[in-house]
């Protein structure tokens, strides 16, 4: 179904409180959309309904695809039971004998799906670093079905032009080619790939635009109906469709939206700024901070800086892991987007099924570290990392 901004507002904060969400699309005329746990749903006449069956269709996951999709700036959303079901969707919509081409330093989950679902059932695709556009123009064949971007990279944050490479795409290859951009790190809030060129924009909605750590779900936002329609094709053959109640929190979620996202970028400015200057940290990688490879890249083509912070730590996988016991505030999880503030150690658990010899490449080093910052007080949050990693001298 096409969605559309609200009639009244085309700014973000308005947009995510409001679209999709009229009270006069609900008998009872509800502020807060319902949760429709119903299965099924009766006829007028015999295939004459707007719903007639949950997994094809169902009022609280379609207020959530409308509400994503305005803020996203795109006519249509299509949501899914997780991330991965999304992207899944994705590269089942490639035909016999087409190929991706995929950016190099990519989520571990993406890469597990790629090398050991997809590539033993056949798909063949190509790992570049986008950040250099020669290579990724001589990556593009008569066989590239699609083309496979995040930016900022999940995990070391590795920033590509997102219009350059839309541009390239679009000039080389058939038209029916897609190119897609996980969104996930930047969220709309920061960061409009459709603007930019992109077919699709991807999200984890797990992740930022849920931001309350209780909800497994994804979703594709398109401005194209083709791209959109064979997308809900398989939405509905595939099956796999987030729960209402999934829907009806992440629509939640999406309320506190643009003040989640603006807190998180402060307080990773602030943890990144602070990890910088300790002597105990090798280097630090924020799109904010100046010495970020494609900082001035990033400042032109986004409007802010997420909450996602890496760094390396001085020492070895020991040293790491006696940084992360001695944290108190930093819990050790997967996952991202969330209030609180968690870390990881990519190499042993995000990007496990990465092979070492990629992961040494791409520079997942046991001594790397994601941070997701929270919305705790800034203050706090530099203490905790300052205590343990003087713990480490």
């Amino acid at each position: 179904m096409s969605t559309t901004s609200h009639p009244h507002s085309e700014d973000l904060a308005t947009l995510s409180i409001h679209a999709g969400q009229d009270p006069e699309q609900w008998k009872s005329r509800a502020i807060i959309p319902p949760v429709f746990v119903s299965t099924t749903f009766k006829q007028l006449s015999p295939g004459q309904a707007e719903f007639d069956y949950s997994r094809s269709g169902n009022p609280s996951r379609q207020a959530f695809e409308q509400c994503l999709a305005a803020v996203e700036g795109a006519k249509y959303g299509v949501a899914h039971a997780s991330g991965m079901a999304t992207i899944t969707n994705l590269f089942l919509s490639l035909k016999e004998g087409q190929e991706v081409v995929c950016v190099d330093d990519v989520y571990g989950g993406t890469n597990r799906l790629l090398n050991k679902v997809l590539k033993p059932a056949g798909l063949k695709f190509t790992m570049v670093d986008f950040t250099d556009l020669k290579a990724v123009e001589q990556a593009l064949s008569d066989k590239t079905g699609m083309v496979w971007l995040e930016t900022p990279t999940n995990p070391t944050l590795k920033i590509s032009d997102i219009q350059a490479c839309a541009q390239l795409v679009h000039r080389k290859c058939r038209p029916e080619v897609w190119f897609v951009v996980d969104n996930t790190f930047m969220t709309p809030a920061f960061q409009r790939p459709l603007d930019l060129g992109a077919d699709v924009s991807v999200h984890s909605v797990s992740k930022f635009i849920n931001g309350h750590g209780d909800v497994i779900m994804g979703c594709a936002l398109t401005n194209n109906k083709e791209i959109a329609d064979k997308l809900r094709f398989l939405q509905n053959s595939i099956g796999a469709v987030p729960s209402p109640f999934s829907c009806f929190l992440a629509n939640r979620g999406l309320k506190t939206f643009q003040l989640r996202m603006q807190k998180h970028q402060e307080n990773a400015m602030e943890v990144a700024k602070f990890l910088e200057s300790h002597p105990q940290v090798e280097k630090v990688r924020f799109p904010g901070l100046r010495s970020h490879p494609q900082h001035d890249l990033h400042k032109r083509q986004s409007t802010g800086d997420s909450g996602m912070v890496v760094f390396w730590i001085k020492g070895d996988l020991e040293t790491a892991k006696l940084f992360i016991k001695s944290c108190k505030i930093f819990a050790l999880a997967e996952s991202l987007g969330g209030f609180e503030s968690i870390l990881e150690l990519p190499a042993l658990m995000t990007h496990l099924a990465v092979a070492p010899e990629e992961r040494k490449k791409l520079g997942i080093s046991d001594t790397f570290i994601r941070v997701s910052v929270g919305l705790e007080s800034p203050k706090d949050l530099v203490a905790d990392l300052k205590q343990a990693l003087d713990a480490c001298k």
